[in-house]
């Protein structure tokens, strides 16, 4: 198949602990349409494959339009087991320990499907459409800010898996040893620090003590607050909203100091919803970044060792593609897979597979396609 000549349309899936976003794709248009519902936590997970799999279907009649179907990318929450397509005790997918998820959807659409993390979808995509073609980088690390913390590493163009499928889970290193419990389990993860529901939980905390009146005249009547409303009060002066993403950005800023220092890549990502607040956090990030990792203070742009690092010097940058960039790379995943090449899970046949110069065993090859136009997700939303 020649992708210069043909337009291939995907299915791109990005599941969510909070909601469910499916996009139909094509590498010159971008994408066509979509549709976002609630992830449906209580009905099961069941329940969500069936909602997942009934968007899919109505996308595909929308979209179809005689346009050649090349596959369905799915972005799952992990810790996710490959190239089974089975998730482990999910912190923001509670009651899906265990579930097979590639096999139940397999059962529903009888399709080509390719599933990956959504962490490592959402690095797919910066490499491909945003920050790291932008740039010209071959390897980087990237953090999305969203219900948790995920991570997704490109070394030398490839995605990094790890033996089982589970390599970073930065979201899970320990930032305070005796700070909030996560959903893994563990104390002090940079998820209870620095995720959307982190800044949730926070805002929560001081208003049940009695210490944030703003806030919790900000909250009224409402159920919750969200992370967008305590921005949107700092940024209007709200002393205790100005706190919580000052602590945000320090929990990144220790998280990224240990990342940095052992990984020594020339680019880290900050990507998710969380990230439109890279005002309100980037500040005491970079001054935490600056205190803890002697290998940053060494190689950022304009430092002593910076002259040998790619484009200047270590970057921190918020990602290029803003929130969509995890159901992009989902939308795009399909388009990377080549014969024999043992990524994530790939249940489709090979001839329904983009011809594709290189081919990785174990370790899935960014660089072999070129893509065009990084169009934004429209529609619903």
């Amino acid at each position: 198949m020649d992708l210069e000549k043909s337009q291939p349309m995907t299915i791109g899936v990005d599941l969510g602990g909070t909601s469910l976003r499916v996009a139909a794709y094509t590498r010159d248009d971008g994408v066509l349409d979509s549709i976002a519902l609630p992830t449906r936590l209580e009905a099961g997970p069941l329940a969500v494959v069936d909602d997942m799999c009934g968007a899919i279907r109505e996308l595909i009649d929308r979209c179809s339009q005689g346009r050649e179907f090349c596959g369905i990318g799915i972005g799952s929450p992990g810790p996710l087991e490959l190239p089974a397509g089975r998730l482990h005790h999910p912190p923001n997918l509670p009651g899906w320990d265990g579930f097979h998820l590639l096999a139940e959807i397999e059962k529903r659409m009888r399709m080509p499907i390719a599933i990956e993390s959504d962490a490592n979808a959402a690095a797919l995509a910066e490499y491909a459409l945003g920050l790291g073609k932008l740039l010209g980088i071959e390897s980087f690390c990237m953090l999305t800010l969203g219900t948790g913390v995920g991570n997704g590493i490109v070394l030398d163009g490839k995605l990094w898996h790890g033996a089982t499928g589970m390599g970073g889970e930065a979201g899970h290193m320990t930032i305070f040893p005796n700070g909030q419990v996560c959903g893994c389990g563990n104390t002090g993860c940079l998820e209870t620090c620095a995720s959307a529901t982190a800044i949730i939980n926070a805002a929560e905390r001081l208003i049940a003590a009695g210490k944030a009146p703003g806030l919790a005249t900000l909250k009224g009547d409402q159920t919750a607050l969200t992370a967008l409303d305590i921005a949107e009060a700092a940024r209007q002066g709200d002393l205790d909203a100005q706190a919580i993403y000052l602590e945000t950005g320090r929990a990144l800023g220790i998280g990224l100091a240990g990342l940095i220092n052992i990984l020594n890549l020339p680019l880290y990502v900050i990507g998710g919803g969380v990230a439109n607040s890279w005002d309100l956090f980037s500040p005491s990030m970079f001054e935490e970044l600056e205190r803890r990792s002697y290998v940053y203070a060494l190689t950022a742009p304009g430092r002593p060792a910076s002259t040998g690092v790619p484009c200047g010097g270590t970057q921190v940058r918020p990602a290029k593609l803003g929130a969509d960039a995890g159901l992009l790379g989902a939308c795009i995943l399909p388009l990377y897979l080549s014969r024999g090449m043992l990524v994530s899970a790939w249940s489709g046949k090979p001839e329904l597979l983009p011809a594709i110069e290189r081919q990785s065993i174990g370790n899935f090859d960014l660089r072999a396609v070129n893509t065009s136009n990084p169009s934004q997700p429209r529609g619903d939303r």
